[in-house]
């Protein structure tokens, strides 16, 4: 069967590089065509748009390139309809795969969404659009049922697939490790900047300011496979710190402590069991547009692992509260208070068993070929 795939993240790249790792298990004669990254392209299949040319970031951001996004709607409509896909899969990526859903639900295709976009945070109009468009939705937060159940909208939790991506990975030789990459003895805080542009540029370099203040660790920057190295560089300047570039998940298996930038990587640090503090800065347009718009009721925080334990187990710092003395200052806590650290290995322990058991992305994998070859 053929699947026509949109993932426009990289954290969108990963996981459904892992679906269809499981898709080719169930269904033999699959075949993809997709817009996504490198790992969904290392499944084989064909690279439409890569989605670094489709990240963009914030209400301004979104605006100042809405010639450029409605022409990438147009065009993937139109390449849509060539294929002639048996199935429709998208990956979170709401503003522009909620658009593609109903183009493929009006035109008689099976559309299916793996990974909900986050309509418990804001425009909670979408469930209705989602309800009316999206033949099937497999959400990865065990309070995504519960939410859907209110406007009468049967979903599948499936688990988080980011549990599989650790439970298959290797064991690292630390030392190897170390070696390879020229780091010292000394323990590591890792930085993870996300991997947008504008949030890189933001960030960075307040995270960077931070360095000094601790000479007993090293730091090293997680760099993103879908950037060129320069641009990081012209950041770090002369900074002591290392770039180790798309090695995230073993660099989190080596490290001590983490600064982390809103987003999945949030919640991959945590199942790393990684103490870490989250930084978030946008333009001041589209965090005030944004405090108007999210159902501040149910969201009381930013990053996942908040989110889904309902409290706070990892230090938020926003917009002007993150600069270099409040970073220091958690930074301290997360490398020299024990009791601290401790605290949060338990909570990141309750925090796997929310997210449910090891199989996201063979149960999808399961459910979409089974109604695929059946309908």
């Amino acid at each position: 069967m053929k699947y026509y795939i949109i993932a426009g993240e990289a954290s969108g790249d990963l996981h459904a590089s892992n679906l269809m790792k499981e898709l080719k298990k169930k269904d033999s004669s699959a075949e993809f065509r997709f817009w996504g990254g490198d790992l969904m392209e290392n499944q084989g299949g064909e690279l439409v748009k890569h989605y670094r040319d489709l990240a963009y970031m914030g209400f301004v951001e979104v605006a100042l390139n809405i010639r450029t996004i409605l022409g990438n709607i147009k065009f993937c409509k139109e390449d849509i309809i060539n294929y002639k896909p048996d199935a429709l899969i998208l990956i979170d990526y709401p503003g522009f795969n909620l658009r593609i859903a109903e183009f493929a639900h009006k035109s008689g295709l099976k559309v299916f969404y793996y990974i909900s976009p986050q309509v418990w945070a804001w425009k909670k109009s979408r469930v209705h659009k989602i309800k009316k468009f999206v033949d099937r939705m497999f959400v990865i937060l065990p309070f995504e049922k519960e939410f859907y159940s209110r406007y009468d909208y049967d979903v599948d939790f499936v688990g988080h697939p980011l549990l599989d991506m650790i439970e298959l990975l290797p064991p690292t030789d630390k030392n190897a490790f170390r070696e390879k990459n020229q780091l010292s003895e000394k323990p590591i805080i890792s930085i993870l900047p996300g991997s947008r542009k504008q949030e890189i540029r933001k960030i960075l370099p307040i995270m960077l300011s931070v360095i000094k203040t601790f000479p007993d660790y090293q730091f090293v920057v997680a760099g993103a496979p879908s950037l060129e190295r320069s641009f990081y560089e012209k950041i770090i300047g002369n900074a002591e710190v290392k770039l180790i570039e798309g090695k995230t998940h073993t660099l989190l298996q080596n490290t001590y402590a983490a600064v982390v930038t809103s987003g999945t990587a949030t919640l991959e640090t945590a199942l790393f069991e990684v103490p870490e503090v989250v930084c978030y800065k946008g333009s001041f347009i589209s965090y005030q547009i944004a405090r108007k718009v999210i159902d501040r009721s149910m969201i009381k925080f930013i990053s996942l692992v908040n989110l889904i334990m309902d409290k706070e187990v990892v230090k938020e710092l926003i917009q002007t509260n993150l600069n270099t003395i409040n970073l220091i200052k958690e930074l301290k806590k997360l490398t020299s208070d024990i009791n601290y650290r401790e605290n949060l290995t338990n909570d990141y322990i309750e925090l796997k068993e929310k997210l449910g058991g090891f199989g996201a992305s063979q149960k999808t994998a399961g459910i979409i070929v089974d109604l695929v070859q059946n309908n």
